[in-house]
């Protein structure tokens, strides 16, 4: 079998595997999470309901503001935040979040990132890595 690697133009933080939790749409710490029970709350958005604690966010784009730097750091403070993000792309709002939070975040891929994993899939991502990737494991 061949290895399924997508390689990105960008990442920050550290190598983790967990599983994929990934939907075509896009991404806000503010709007689209209640940051308390760890879920998605937004009714509109398409993982409404499901938790994402511990998992490894693959969605379209980065959403919000300056909030969300803030949010990022919160969360993880309090052990309620995502193993990973993966977008298309991303906003320099969520970089500055991402490093404030020492979150790992992987973003620009030559695929449309969202198509290319399935959602339940075990991956790995390495944001350390000469080219920063996600691989399904």
């Amino acid at each position: 079998m061949t290895e399924r690697k997508f390689y990105a133009s960008a990442g920050m933080g550290r190598k983790v595997q967990a599983q994929a939790l990934v939907a075509k749409d896009g991404f806000s710490a503010r709007y689209d999470l209640d940051r308390i029970r760890g879920v998605f709350s937004r009714p509109q958005h398409k993982l409404v309901g499901q938790s994402y604690v511990g998992r490894v966010l693959v969605l379209d784009a980065a959403k919000g503001g300056v909030a969300t730097a803030w949010m990022l750091h919160e969360m993880k403070a309090r052990g309620v935040v995502p193993a990973a993000l993966v977008l298309n792309a991303v906003n320099p709002i969520m970089v500055q979040g991402a490093a404030l939070a020492d979150f790992t975040m992987i973003s620009g891929f030559d695929v449309d990132i969202t198509g290319a994993i399935q959602n339940g899939a075990t991956v790995e991502i390495d944001p350390t890595a000469a080219r920063p990737f996600i691989r399904i494991v």
